[in-house]
């Protein structure tokens, strides 16, 4: 290690000599910033599922403008929006077609006494180009009544019920006191609010949901015409709709919006970040005081260094020596360790949660930030040391 480090450094690791000189040191400042790394992995990895989560069902829909109530929150958490607003959007230069969505959240009961709730969708079958492709094909098997898709990935599914449905097989259950059918598959997941998804037909969905009005909808979902900008239809439907009682959003505007509502208004979200937050200050206490101490023990070492000349560019490299090593030493197995973490995760709760390339550099870069900013802190001492007053 010292040869690989005087070949990269063009000089003797000073650093890398006086952290290894005290292993028992060296391996908890390790472990201490391997544990803030933990931290931090398992709160991004947290949010990054509660993110996905937020943003799967619009995989599901293949709309340009997203009508809302103004009181709504997101996609599944959603107010009441009157019909009558899908005819006058119509009439808007510009918007080609529109159809009504309707959502509910519809809790059953499996065989052996497992409670599952599905996110569900009521679509009107007749307009297969608002859904994916993947549910699009499936379409014309929903007309018949008290049928649904079903996730595959729900939670507490079990894996025989996945494979029956997969072979063109049924699956019937009791919910809300009558019988629905699945009918076939789709792959969504599992999120915060619930166990995975269900697409019905809109008549179905509302047998299944007695309270609802088919004059109610949750949203109007519209498709421009081609070549169309749909910014441009937005913006007419904003001068033409009660601005008031209706939100009108583009597909991506709408998504970027949930984001930022689950990300700084839900509890989860914020309790996540503040953990980001936490993770962070541990890591920058922990080096501190390894780097603070290190300098406090060496420090007539640096005052004859100084007194022979030396500056404070010197003893700066030297403790972000210091600080990069236990950086990259510290990284490696909280990354190894948040991986198996992830993984323990997916299997017990079905989130998505899965370590990103773009968030393995980020906490990386951040961790080297960290340690080189505690290193510079921990110089302060240093500069204003007079060597006469240390000997």
């Amino acid at each position: 290690m010292s040869k690989l480090l005087t070949l990269l450094f063009g000089r003797l690791p000073i650093g890398w000599l006086q952290l290894s000189h005290n292993k028992g040191r060296l391996l908890a400042a390790v472990a201490g910033v391997a544990f803030a790394n933990l931290l931090v992995f398992m709160q991004l990895g947290i949010m990054g599922a509660l993110n996905g989560s937020t943003l799967a069902p619009y995989d599901l829909l293949n709309a340009d403008i997203i009508l809302s109530a103004q009181e709504g929150n997101t996609l599944t958490d959603s107010e009441h929006i009157a019909r009558i607003r899908m005819f006058q959007a119509l009439g808007t230069p510009g918007v080609a077609s529109a159809t009504s969505l309707y959502i509910g959240n519809l809790p059953f009961t499996l065989d052996d006494g497992t409670s599952v709730s599905l996110l569900t969708f009521g679509v009107d079958i007749t307009k297969p180009e608002f859904v994916s492709d993947a549910i699009a094909k499936s379409m014309t098997q929903l007309v018949i009544e008290n049928t649904a898709l079903l996730d595959e990935d729900t939670r507490g599914l079990p894996a025989e019920v996945v494979k029956t449905l997969s072979e063109g097989g049924k699956m019937s259950f009791e919910a809300n006191g009558a019988t629905l059918t699945a009918i076939g598959t789709m792959k969504v997941g599992g999120g915060f609010l619930a166990d995975g998804m269900m697409v019905t037909s809109d008549q179905t969905f509302l047998r299944f949901f007695g309270a609802r009005d088919s004059g109610a909808p949750d949203h109007i979902l519209l498709r421009t015409d081609d070549g169309v900008s749909a910014d441009t239809v937005a913006t007419r439907l904003r001068a033409v709709l009660p601005p008031t009682s209706v939100r009108v959003q583009t597909s991506s505007e709408a998504q970027a919006a949930d984001l930022a509502f689950m990300s700084t208004e839900r509890p989860t979200g914020i309790i996540f970040g503040f953990g980001v937050f936490m993770g962070i200050l541990v890591g920058l206490v922990i080096v501190y005081q390894v780097l603070s101490t290190d300098v406090a023990d060496h420090l007539r070492e640096y005052a004859t260094f100084k007194a022979m000349g030396y500056g404070q560019s010197f003893f700066l490299g030297i403790i972000f020596e210091e600080a990069i090593v236990l950086a990259i030493f510290g990284f490696i197995p909280g990354l190894i360790v948040s991986i198996g973490l992830y993984a323990a995760l997916v299997s017990v709760t079905g989130l998505p949660v899965t370590m990103e390339t773009s968030r393995a550099i980020f906490v990386f870069i951040g961790t080297l930030a960290a340690c080189t900013v505690s290193g510079a802190i921990a110089t302060r001492r240093l500069a204003n040391a007079d060597p006469a007053d240390l000997f």
